[in-house]
């Protein structure tokens, strides 16, 4: 497979790796956003947080609250931002599942999650609910 972070997590590509247990690596992010921003990825390759193996999905976002705590520690940010893009539409570049822990501060010229994307529904919360549910209209 020639998937990037597959490399890193077999150690065939340097990278600068802050944590590793036997099921996750946390790597600092090569085009950050701020200080500490890092990336947390599975050992074993997975695209999505659907294709996972419902096991594995707890001890990986253990690992995100401990790379929180480390950065935490370190930086003292004023919050954070954590998130997936997954699937071409997010644009996340990379076909393997990672988590991004990225360090806040008030003036740090960032928006909120809410800032990434502008494309809100037509239909009403109701009928996006039932959608979801699966219920006839």
């Amino acid at each position: 497979m020639d998937c990037l972070f597959c490399k890193i997590a077999n150690k065939e590509i340097e990278a600068q790796i802050i944590y590793e247990d036997e099921k996750s690596i946390a790597l600092l992010d090569v085009n950050p956003l701020a200080p500490g921003h890092t990336l947390i990825i599975p050992k074993v390759h997975t695209d999505s947080i659907g294709a996972m193996p419902e096991a594995d999905i707890g001890p990986l976002f253990l690992t995100v609250r401990k790379i929180a705590d480390m950065l935490d520690d370190a930086f003292r940010p004023e919050g954070f931002t954590i998130g997936i893009n997954q699937g071409p539409a997010s644009r996340g570049g990379i076909e393997h599942l990672h988590i991004h822990v990225v360090p806040r501060w008030h003036a740090d010229n960032g928006g909120s999650i809410h800032s990434i994307v502008h494309n809100p529904p037509k239909e009403s919360l109701e009928e996006i609910k039932k959608k979801i549910l699966n219920e006839s209209h």
